[in-house]
């Protein structure tokens, strides 16, 4: 049964954010943390903060990493495959379909639609994020980060794994 719920945790998220990004987090958060209590937010925030900074789709390697934390290799096989597999029984069946409809303007504004649904969502996902940060470490360290982050990334230039591996850091060392 552990392993059900895994695959169902994972291809339901996959069928939804299709490709594996961002619009997948989400999704991903909602099973691992509300619906089945794996990780707390704390945790997978911290998860994701690792995928963020290792190259490839971010729901990959999560789905990898939480596998493995609930049910060992087996379950990180079953995630992995359950997140992917979407995608490809999409690519496999109807890629022909696809293709013949991509210019359709019902096709375009579908995608319209969903643009501002995801970005609720990951806003929705950031403040829960903030929260639970607030709630932890208080506003002071909360901020000080947020602030930290903002200038490395935007004033600086820093490419976000290396601020991402910072924060971690920080974490562990001043925390």
């Amino acid at each position: 049964m552990l392993y059900w719920n895994i695959f169902v945790a994972f291809f339901i998220p996959g069928i939804l954010g299709y490709g594996g990004g961002p619009a997948s987090i989400p999704l991903i958060e909602n099973e691992v943390v509300q619906r089945y209590g794996w990780m707390s937010v704390q945790e997978f925030s911290e998860v994701l903060a690792l995928s963020n900074a290792l190259p490839g789709p971010l729901a990959t390697k999560m789905a990898g990493y939480i596998g493995f934390e609930v049910g060992g290799i087996p379950g990180a096989i079953v995630a992995v495959f359950a997140t992917v597999a979407p995608s490809l029984i999409l690519m496999i069946l109807l890629l022909g379909i696809l293709y013949k409809y991509k210019d359709s303007p019902k096709v375009k504004r579908l995608t319209l639609y969903v643009r501002p649904v995801i970005a609720i969502l990951l806003g929705l996902m950031a403040w829960r994020f903030f929260a639970d940060s607030y709630e932890g470490i208080g506003i002071w360290q909360t901020a000080f980060l947020i602030g930290a982050s903002y200038l490395l990334l935007e004033r600086f230039k820093i490419h976000p794994a290396f601020v991402i591996a910072g924060t971690l850091v920080y974490g562990g060392f001043v925390l």
